[in-house]
């Protein structure tokens, strides 16, 4: 019988055959480090999107509305990052970050939608 290590801290594993770590702690580390963002480009990614997701989840609770370009920018949106464009036949183009979407409008405005799940 071979003497198992746990991968984290090198310790060694008692217990069940099928246990990788020698503790939750060792698991827990492990995982954490192998998930994390490694590049700050994405982790900074992230944030601005999830920033800007919930500037129109907080400014749009009813599904549709009109929003100034100021009032978003004033909230701290930035409009260099959403997660994907709509076009529609009209040839329409919504900018959404995933469910939350808008659409330039006239006069500095922007049409605020949510798209149905």
């Amino acid at each position: 019988m071979t003497q198992r290590t746990c991968p984290e801290c090198g310790d060694r594993i008692i217990g069940r055959i099928d246990k990788k770590f020698c503790s939750d702690g060792c698991r827990n580390a492990h995982n954490n480090r192998i998930n994390k963002d490694s590049k700050n480009l994405i982790r900074n990614t992230n944030n601005r999107l999830r920033k800007n997701y919930r500037i129109l989840e907080a400014l749009n609770p009813n599904k549709k509305t009109k929003c100034s370009r100021a009032k978003l920018i004033e909230n701290g949106f930035d409009f260099n990052y959403f997660t994907s464009i709509y076009t529609t036949k009209a040839g329409t183009i919504y900018y959404f970050v995933y469910d939350q979407g808008y659409l330039p409008l006239e006069g500095d405005y922007y049409a605020l939608v949510k798209r149905d799940d």
